[in-house]
């Protein structure tokens, strides 16, 4: 059996649907970050699988490596906000912290 781009788009699918549901159902931030980088990993699949069989050549590669940049740079500032959330409110649930408004 050969793995071909149906496979990896097969992949991708379900990693994009997991993140996805992640981001939806979870009040937990840290459970949603975790579920975004699932989709931006999604992401970074079909960059892949489309540089190798769609004749992208190294430009989907170098959006892919731009994404993981992206992705490291997002998480570090994300942590950084939920460290300050759970040292000021003492939880890190999204639908308890509706006070930063005040």
């Amino acid at each position: 059996m050969q793995v071909g781009l149906s496979h990896y788009l097969f992949l991708s699918g379900i990693l994009f649907a997991l993140g996805l549901y992640g981001v939806v159902t979870r009040r937990n931030a840290i459970l949603v970050l975790m579920g975004i980088e699932l989709i931006l990993n999604a992401a970074n699949i079909n960059f892949i699988a489309f540089a190798r069989y769609g004749g992208m050549q190294i430009d989907g590669q170098m959006i892919a490596v731009f994404v993981i940049i992206l992705a490291a740079a997002e998480a570090a500032i994300a942590l950084a906000i939920v460290l300050n959330i759970y040292k000021q409110f003492k939880t890190v649930n999204v639908d308890e912290i509706n006070k930063l408004k005040e």
